[in-house]
């Protein structure tokens, strides 16, 4: 192990990808212990090995490195400094890795009360899809001092492919992200207009899927998402509310800065309606099962709308 890594490691938040990371850390023989509300997602982790905390502090208690991946920052901060709060517990000089996206004033705001408490804090947000995020292929987007990085570095190596270094300040990272959050959504949005579309003109949809993932059309949402179309299964890998919440960050973002962002904005507005329609948990594919609904189309596996 790193000689950086003389405590105890954890991984708050055991949804899809902080599964993933912390089976990523288990089989290279780490001690890792984690927390997550969800008693399915404990038992899960503690199958594979890991030791269950009964809170975010129980599980973190003298840690070194704590990688947080739950879904926003109001979730982050009450796991960084809630009444069960991380911060408060760590190894003095451990640092936190926090990979939830949110936008890049909240991250420097928790990097200085990191800082504050005596505790490093590295900016962190992750691509890649809970598949890599289970292989540890993910990619990593992330900004922070140099004596952040030295910490987390054996289990940045761990858990992902490629490890991005953006810049020595908190929010750097963040601000990545949400670029590309913004190409991710619009890419859906498109991806599921696409294939409606086609379904409509009464194309053979597996067919489209062929020959648009073979031409200049296609992207990696495209081919990653459609499946899940093709084969009727919304179960969520990523869901609706997710993009809901990122692009109403990247809004928010062009707001401030008074830059327009007129497609992401559309892709929002996608987005919230198919969540208004109560697929807000289910698979953001569901997109195109919100097209289907008004257009009054079949797809796989979805009985017609609309006579």
């Amino acid at each position: 192990m790193s000689p950086e890594i003389t405590g105890k490691l954890a991984v708050i938040g055991l949804g899809s990808m902080g599964n993933g990371i912390a089976a990523s850390m288990l089989r290279a023989e780490m001690a890792v212990s984690g927390f997550d509300p969800s008693a399915a997602a404990l038992a899960t982790f503690a199958d594979a090995g890991g030791r269950p905390g009964l809170d975010p502090a129980d599980a973190s208690r003298d840690a070194s490195v704590v990688v947080v991946v739950v879904v926003n920052a109001a979730q982050t901060e009450t796991v960084l400094f809630g009444p069960q709060g991380v911060v408060s517990v760590m190894q003095p000089g451990g640092v936190v890795v926090s990979s939830a996206t949110m936008a890049p004033s909240d991250a420097r705001r928790f990097a200085a009360r990191c800082h504050e408490a005596g505790v490093l804090y590295l900016d962190a947000p992750i691509s890649g899809g809970a598949g890599r995020a289970a292989t540890g292929e993910l990619t990593v987007m992330a900004s922070g001092s140099a004596d952040a990085f030295a910490r987390a570095e054996y289990v940045l190596q761990v858990i992902a492919t490629t490890v991005y270094r953006l810049g020595d300040e908190a929010g750097v990272g963040a601000s990545f992200k949400m670029i590309n959050q913004l190409l991710a959504g619009i890419h859906i949005a498109a991806a599921c207009e696409a294939i409606t579309f086609a379904t409509r003109l009464g194309l053979d949809i597996n067919k489209v899927f062929e020959v648009i993932t073979a031409s200049a059309g296609n992207s990696w949402m495209f081919q990653n998402r459609i499946p899940h179309v093709l084969a009727g299964d919304y179960r969520p890998a990523s869901a609706v509310d997710i993009f809901a919440k990122d692009l109403g960050i990247v809004a928010d973002m062009g707001l401030q800065a008074k830059f327009p962002t007129p497609l992401a904005a559309s892709a929002l507005q996608m987005f919230l309606m198919t969540s208004a329609a109560g697929m807000g948990r289910d698979d953001d594919a569901s997109v195109a099962r919100l097209i289907a609904q008004v257009t009054g189309i079949e797809l796989p596996g979805i009985s017609r709308a609309r006579p």
